[in-house]
């Protein structure tokens, strides 16, 4: 009996990981933000983990790719046309939302609800591709604040997604053929990444909360227009992934790849090269993708048990 009620208890901690990390950074956000230098580690030591599961040969290239490359470029477009006529802010606000690439930390979750990590490897690397020869064009186009130098892009770019996920992949793979038995040990410890990513929102969080609460002459009520087409944005994404992915067989990676996005380089090419303000959009879309991500975790142990 006893055991029975600690295992149930466990489980609920485990379900209620991702709120309480975010819960932890909204609390003590004074505290976590000056730790935001550890959240590259963790990215990385957590993808490192993660890809001990996965072998070259399934990094593929799929139709379903092409589709949600699509998705990223043109949707950026068609939500800033729409959404202009009534501020131009949050017009940019959901344009950098839509435009931003599949997250690095969308492999770990994928793989916890049971989708194909390799899957959201090829999406990344295609996702942020697009970003770098598109957004140039794009943000040309409409005339923004400034202009973005293509080889800026591309380097910063390129340095997060190598650091982030080519080179744990690489590691991955050098430690699968050459050293197996520290290979097979990693693979022991894969579920370590779930509690990482979870340390790493709430220093995540606790910064956006610091860059709400220090920003100079806000406008709340523009802010809480951007808040609430960032989360209308999320949903839509999601659900807009998990349909693309049932009609090609991969319902859970094709939400993640689509849905969970890599909200830290939205902000810096917010803050960079939009309206400054417009930044606050892809900052609640990370609280927005995290309670969707919270909850998915739960149906899928829920099911499980």
């Amino acid at each position: 009996m006893w055991r029975e009620k600690s295992r149930i208890m466990l489980r609920t901690l485990k379900d209620l990981t991702l709120p309480i990390a975010m819960l932890i950074g909204i609390l003590f956000h004074r505290t976590v933000a000056p730790w935001a230098f550890l959240t590259p580690y963790c990215l990385f030591v957590m993808l490192l983990l993660t890809f001990t599961k996965m072998s070259p040969g399934e990094v593929r290239i799929r139709p379903l790719h092409g589709w949600m490359l699509l998705i990223q470029l043109v949707g950026c477009m068609l939500v800033y046309g729409v959404l202009r006529f009534f501020d131009p802010v949050v017009a940019e606000s959901a344009l950098i939302c839509v435009l931003a690439p599949t997250a690095t930390s969308a492999v770990v979750i994928t793989g916890m609800l049971g989708g194909s990590i390799a899957f959201l490897a090829a999406c990344i690397l295609i996702t942020n591709l697009g970003l770098v020869i598109a957004a140039p064009v794009i943000f040309s186009l409409l005339g923004t604040h400034s202009q973005l130098p293509f080889w800026e892009a591309f380097f910063f770019v390129f340095r997060q997604v190598f650091l982030l996920l080519i080179l744990p992949m690489l590691c991955a793979w050098f430690m699968r053929r050459f050293t197996p038995r520290l290979h097979n040990r990693l693979m022991k410890l894969h579920k370590l990444s779930f509690y990482l990513w979870a340390a790493a929102l709430a220093i995540l969080t606790g910064k956006i909360i610091v860059f709400l609460i220090d920003q100079e002459q806000p406008s709340y009520h523009t802010e809480i227009f951007i808040g609430v087409v960032s989360l209308a944005i999320c949903i839509v994404q999601f659900m807009l992934g998990r349909w693309l992915g049932h009609r090609y067989g991969d319902v859970v990676s094709a939400g993640q790849g689509l849905g969970q996005k890599n909200t830290i380089l939205a902000i810096w090419m917010a803050q960079s090269y939009l309206n400054p303000v417009a930044s606050i959009g892809p900052a609640m879309y990370v609280i927005w993708q995290n309670c969707i991500n919270s909850y998915q975790l739960w149906l899928k142990r829920k099911r499980d048990t």
